[in-house]
């Protein structure tokens, strides 16, 4: 089957054969694990489960649904992320919203909301700030696991803070969510402390942008350039996070491959204790933790 043809796409399409098509031009464009999100891909169209496809695989599509799922296979082919061409990712067990407008949520961001929840245990009360928050998976995460938390998300996209709206009402955390379209803390109050500061902030060396991968090249660009060394975000948060976090407040931000020994340099003694440095799944340097004195 010829998936750029309209009138292959009215034949008896099977969804065992439309997988099986579908993982072809996919492998073919060098797409990782194209079986997958060949499925993947047809579960949104069909609006059904792996496991119904599986059990249903003889199921024959609907000239429409074989239509749409070759302009998806055929999106998916030239790059564009899977998560963009569903709508969706999961993070920290919730589903989220995502568009082109957001980073997509990846796992080793996870890394954050897990040590929120170990420094602030159920039932803790503590209000906290999430720079950069984009799809609001952070922020929206912790609250959802801490129901005594109070967030705010802020945001330089008021297109990603759209998104982020939608999350917070889809996880029922909107009434603890104040979203606000500012760089930084520009629109902090001087006398605003919180708790806790999070972040996954933009740490791509402006350099390296072009040779990202072709999935990541869709993401947007101000979410990822951090700059001539990819630390200009996180100097100005380790700069600027102090005067917005109560004594003993925690700083917490991702960081990326190789940064880790510049940003421990680039801490001050006299402002922050470095609590830790934590390495992800892959044994990498991901995430440090400060306390302000």
């Amino acid at each position: 089957m010829d998936f750029e043809t309209e009138a292959d796409c009215k034949m008896d399409v099977s969804i065992a054969t439309a997988i099986d098509e579908g993982a072809g031009t996919l492998r073919t464009s060098g797409v990782n694990e194209p079986r997958l999100e060949a499925a993947l891909l047809l579960g949104h169209v069909l609006g059904c489960s792996r496991s119904f496809m599986i059990a249903h695989d003889d199921q024959i599509l609907s000239p429409a649904q074989s239509q749409t799922f070759a302009a998806l296979v055929a999106r998916r082919a030239t790059g564009e992320p899977l998560q963009y061409i569903t709508g969706h990712q999961e993070f920290y067990k919730l589903d989220f919203l995502v568009s082109p407008d957001v980073l997509i949520p990846r796992p080793e961001t996870e890394m954050i909301v897990e040590a929120v929840l170990e420094i602030f245990p159920s039932p803790a009360h503590f209000t906290f700030a999430d720079i950069g928050t984009g799809s609001g998976c952070i922020a929206i995460s912790i609250l959802h696991e801490r129901r005594h938390a109070r967030a705010t998300a802020i945001d330089e996209s008021e297109s990603a803070l759209l998104v982020a709206a939608q999350n917070a009402a889809r996880h029922h955390v909107s009434d603890r969510t104040r979203l606000v379209r500012a760089n930084l803390f520009s629109a902090a109050p001087e006398d605003q402390r919180f708790d806790l500061i999070v972040s996954n902030p933009p740490y791509v060396p402006d350099g390296e942008l072009s040779g990202l991968q072709r999935e990541v090249r869709y993401e947007p660009r101000p979410a990822l350039a951090g700059g001539a060394d990819g630390l200009d975000v996180i100097r100005r948060l380790l700069a600027e996070a102090p005067r917005h976090l109560s004594t003993g407040g925690q700083l917490i931000f991702e960081f990326g491959i190789n940064q880790d020994n510049t940003i421990a340099g680039l801490v001050p003694e006299t402002v922050w204790e470095l609590i830790e440095i934590r390495r992800d799944l892959q044994q990498i340097p991901r995430m440090i933790i400060l306390r302000k004195k």
